[in-house]
């Protein structure tokens, strides 16, 4: 019997199985880290956790995000207060895109028409690259100097936070105007969006200064509707970072958990979706500078790999980026990278 007809013979889920799993793994998965105190962004195979290549000459970069095809990598440039489209394989910038203000985290669009950039200054805004002319298409004025932004998964809407403003933005991607606020009593750090099964967003969860934990946002509601408070811990006071208490939270790729981190435990915490159980920890690496206490890793970011298999933290104050292991919760591999790591996201290449 040849192997085709093997093939034909075989139970149709293992076949689909069989399949899903070699499409899976001709995938390329990378890993791109922003030094934010540095002019490199490092990139890390999924495959091996070791640095493959090093983006240099972008001061102080900030966010970092892709086209849909994988071949340009689009870098928020804090220093000279551009878009920097860099060529995926050669590292190499290929044009600084001049934007409206001091940028902050970036988005893509799912078509990749538009680049959402966040611009860091008063009176604040959202701009809107074009991707096609490479030009500033528009800038669009919200209320606070803007630092995150994210897309809903049905590509309705961008999500919009300011610490400075202590508001959260949504701005509708097709008359690109804002569409409502909500204000909080601390400043809007990173957030996380889950979504219905219809792709509709169901719920956002929001980091906010001086809160140890997350608020939950109704996004139908336009309204918070509950907190969830994080395990206490003794970091963060040795750092100067108890006002950032908890910074860098993510839904897995499958919506099934929610990972979020603690700078005051030093650890990053698991819990399920959509009842908000806890379900575990993973302890981060220690700092010990000489001839000072023992100081914690200073997490910032959260990335996962698209079977969300692994979750990758950026270790600021380390110098590293932790790769966990979602089923077992431990530890696999802590990667060395540049200065004050931060902003990290995933890239998948066929």
């Amino acid at each position: 019997m040849n192997s085709d007809c093997g093939m034909r013979s075989l139970p149709i889920s293992l076949l689909l199985t069989i399949l899903f799993g070699v499409s899976a793994r001709a995938n390329t998965v990378r890993i791109y880290i922003t030094n934010s105190a540095g002019d490199s962004v490092d990139v890390i195979d999924s495959a091996t956790n070791k640095v493959v290549q090093v983006i240099s000459g972008i001061e102080v970069p900030h966010g970092v995000n892709f086209s849909p095809d994988g071949k340009r990598v689009y870098i928020s440039n804090e220093s000279e207060r551009v878009l920097d489209v860099v060529d995926q394989k050669s590292g190499s910038v290929l044009k600084k895109i001049p934007l409206s203000g001091h940028p902050n985290n970036i988005a893509v669009t799912r078509d990749g028409r538009r680049v959402l950039i966040c611009i860091a200054e008063t009176p604040g805004a959202l701009d809107v690259v074009d991707t096609t002319s490479m030009k500033l298409f528009k800038s669009i004025p919200v209320r606070g100097a803007l630092h995150n932004v994210y897309i809903t998964a049905d590509q309705k809407y961008a999500v919009a936070g300011s610490v400075a403003a202590k508001r959260m933005t949504v701005i509708d991607l097709k008359t690109l105007e804002p569409a409502w606020d909500l204000d909080f009593d601390g400043g809007v750090r990173p957030m996380a969006l889950e979504s219905a099964p219809d792709g509709s967003t169901s719920r956002i969860f929001v980091q906010l200064s001086n809160y140890h934990g997350f608020a939950i946002v109704d996004f139908a509601k336009h309204q918070e509707i509950g907190r969830v408070k994080l395990p206490d811990g003794n970091f963060g006071r040795e750092e100067g970072r108890t006002g950032t208490p908890s910074h860098g939270i993510g839904v897995a790729p499958d919506g099934k958990t929610l990972w979020i981190n603690s700078v005051l435990a030093n650890a990053v915490f698991e819990y399920s979706l959509p009842d908000l159980k806890l379900m575990g920890r993973v302890a981060l690496p220690e700092v010990s500078p000489l001839e000072r206490p023992a100081s914690g890793a200073v997490p910032e970011w959260i990335t996962f790999t698209p079977d969300s298999r692994t979750v990758y933290v950026s270790n600021s104050a380390a110098k590293s980026v932790s790769a966990i292991d979602t089923e077992t919760r431990k530890q696999v591999a802590v990667i060395p990278v540049g200065e004050v790591p931060k902003r990290i996201n995933t890239l998948v290449l066929p």
